[in-house]
């Protein structure tokens, strides 16, 4: 039962901090702000430790900011940014989880939450728009911009291969019939 409490530990924790502590965690997650193209807010009620270890290990691999902080400091961060509207959702225990990649958020926290109920998406933001839950599971099927990349690449080759294999059977015509 102690592991559950893992996320709300946390909170406690951002309750206690003194102002200049503050300071600091907000102008940490305005600098991760400033560097996303997307954010994602999710409830983690009674979610264990060691799932949140795995959100975690999964958010850094994907390049994500994965945090969880005190909706009042979230919403102090947000200032003044094209996020600034998704303020108004910041209410009840939330994970924030922020990417310079514009579906990698999104991804990340959409594909956890369908192995764990207990992670349920609230609302999400992208270039200045709130995103409800049903909007970010939509932006969390968008292939990202490494798999874009790869399809355009795979695509320009394959022209190219036919493109070489064509002129090569021309030329192999040619001198069949010189022959």
């Amino acid at each position: 039962m102690g592991c559950v409490l893992y996320a709300s530990r946390i909170m406690e924790d951002d309750l206690s901090l003194n102002l200049q502590e503050k300071q600091a965690v907000v102008a940490e997650v305005s600098a991760q702000v400033a560097q996303s193209q997307t954010i994602v807010l999710a409830e983690f009620r009674g979610i264990a430790v060691a799932d949140i270890t795995t959100l975690r290990a999964n958010a850094r691999k994907s390049g994500v900011y994965f945090h969880v902080l005190k909706n009042s400091l979230a919403r102090r961060a947000v200032q003044g940014t094209p996020f600034e509207p998704l303020a108004e959702k910041m209410v009840g225990p939330l994970v924030y989880s922020m990417s310079a990649d514009a579906v990698a958020a999104a991804k990340v926290v959409f594909d956890f939450a369908k192995t764990n109920s207990k992670l349920v998406i609230k609302a999400g933001s992208m270039a200045g728009s709130v995103m409800s839950a049903e909007q970010v599971a939509v932006l969390a099927a968008t292939p990202s911009r490494d798999e874009l990349i790869a399809t355009l690449m795979a695509t320009m080759n394959a022209t190219t291969a036919k493109f070489v294999r064509t002129m090569a059977a021309v030329r192999d015509s040619k001198e069949a019939v010189a022959a």
